[in-house]
């Protein structure tokens, strides 16, 4: 089980946009692409069967999973996650820092 999943909130802890939060759109292994961090420009060649535009754009780039740590939603403030399994046998995260289920 991964700790960080597709749309967690997570804070960027490391790096050009250290303090910033945002909204995991997709995980690629053990990167994730996080909304509105690590943008980049991309030049883009025009190509008029799929209807896409040639120019200059702007698109989110992945951040390696360790650069980045799970908001805490009752104290607002990145925090480390674990993995229970429980009673049945499924297995769950929850937050270090409180013990508090990840829904």
């Amino acid at each position: 089980m991964k700790k960080i999943i597709k749309n967690d909130q997570v804070v960027v802890i490391t790096g050009k946009d250290k303090g910033k939060v945002g909204k995991v759109l997709r995980t690629l292994g053990e990167r994730v692409v996080v909304e509105g961090l690590n943008l980049v420009k991309r030049h883009v060649r025009p190509n008029p069967n799929k209807g896409i535009e040639g120019g200059v754009i702007t698109k989110e780039a992945s951040v390696h999973v360790s650069n980045v740590a799970l908001v805490n939603p009752q104290t607002n403030k990145a925090d480390k996650v674990g993995i229970r399994i429980l009673e049945d046998g499924k297995k769950v995260r929850f937050f270090k820092s409180n013990g508090e289920q990840i829904k």
